[in-house]
């Protein structure tokens, strides 16, 4: 890997806490991702959860991929702003959601919108307000294939509740959403778990498929199962990390080879003892609900190790024989990147000659962009 990849060199630099991301490996990671799809980029839909910048979404664009998925409406309507042509709302609009979520479709109508459902009543609820509003919507069937977070099991009948959607007047049964984030392991052992639950639902799908005179289209994984879907006969792929990676995924996904992408820059503002430091990254600047050594890496001293974490401050042992000042430069790499980003207005982009080159706003981050 490429040593101090990371370094800064431009001296005047934000305020820190400020996290920093590096085009080249960013685009990087999207030429790998589409060579492990055989670059069939129709094979790709990337979750934007993990950035949520109207950049990467250009960056995409640029790589023609031109379909994505979605956590929330505010990530939709970044996706629309940036005439993403195909957007997936990979979240069940239930309650107000309902409301949102046909107002972005009236607005942006040149967008192919679809969202998911995992019950008849929910899919009732959209199929009412569709009608009220003389749409039709798209909608995928949620199935829980093991995670148990959303979802219909698929150990149930659920080719029965489809076929109770399909005939909907107002609703489109467009396919199948499969997340299944649960599958660990080595890269031989996630392929089987996730080969073993898809090949159950694949035969209960070719009963619905039967009934409908089109093809049906299935959504499935993220990062875990990825090297396992992208193999797959039209099937849609949804990584999300692979554009900044973390060391999560580096430590638990080797065979994926993607290059970290952002890290976190802070400064030591104390020292209050003799073999501790104090950083400015609190668990406000970076994901904290994992332990406390599963929370960042710290890349320029492999020997300072996180020991204590509060909302402003984070402290390190100094295991090693460098020796630190206030004010020095600490760059971190953080275990979990979607939502660390989360927790920022903007990122620095740093080109190829380590020099702050622009600033991209994590637009998405809000809950609400207009609508």
């Amino acid at each position: 890997m490429q040593k101090n990849w990371w370094k800064i060199n431009s001296e005047t630099r934000p305020d820190t806490p400020f996290l920093a991301v590096y085009e080249d490996r960013i685009r990087f990671n999207l030429e790998r991702l589409i060579k492990a799809v055989n670059g069939d980029t129709q094979k790709l839909r990337p979750h934007i959860k993990t950035h949520k910048i109207g950049e990467i979404l250009e960056l995409f664009k640029i790589y023609n991929i031109k379909k994505v998925k979605c956590a929330t409406i505010a990530e939709a309507e970044l996706a629309a702003i940036h005439e993403i042509p195909d957007v997936l709302l990979a979240y069940q609009p239930v309650g107000a959601k309902k409301e949102r979520w046909i107002s972005l479709l009236q607005k942006y109508p040149n967008i192919q919108f679809s969202t998911i459902v995992d019950n008849l009543e929910s899919a009732k609820a959209l199929n009412e307000i569709a009608e009220q509003n003389k749409l039709t919507l798209n909608i995928y069937l949620d199935l829980n294939a093991g995670m148990n977070r959303t979802g219909v099991s698929i150990s149930d009948q659920w080719s029965d509740l489809a076929t109770e959607i399909i005939s909907l007047k107002n609703i489109h049964f467009t396919g199948i959403h499969i997340y299944d984030g649960h599958i660990k392991g080595t890269v031989q052992e996630r392929n089987i778990q996730a080969s073993k639950s898809f090949s159950i639902i694949k035969k209960e799908l070719e009963k619905i498929q039967q009934k409908v005179n089109y093809e049906l289209k299935i959504v499935a994984g993220g990062s875990n199962t990825f090297p396992f879907y992208a193999t797959q006969e039209n099937v849609e792929s949804s990584p999300g990390t692979f554009v900044f990676w973390d060391s999560n995924y580096q430590i638990n996904l080797p065979e994926q080879e993607f290059k970290p992408a952002l890290v976190i820059v802070g400064t030591v503002i104390s020292k209050p003892t003799n073999a501790t430091l104090c950083v400015d990254i609190g668990y406000k600047a970076v994901s904290s609900e994992n332990l406390i050594d599963k929370r960042l890496v710290i890349l320029n001293d492999e020997n300072l190790l996180p020991i204590s974490h509060s909302e402003e401050h984070l402290i390190v042992e100094n295991r090693g024989k460098n020796q630190y000042k206030i004010g020095d430069t600490v760059y971190a790499q953080p275990y979990h990147v979607c939502p660390t980003c989360a927790l920022y207005d903007s990122v620095q982009v740093i080109n190829k000659e380590h020099q702050i080159c622009d600033q991209w706003l994590v637009v998405a981050r809000s809950r609400k962009i207009n609508i």
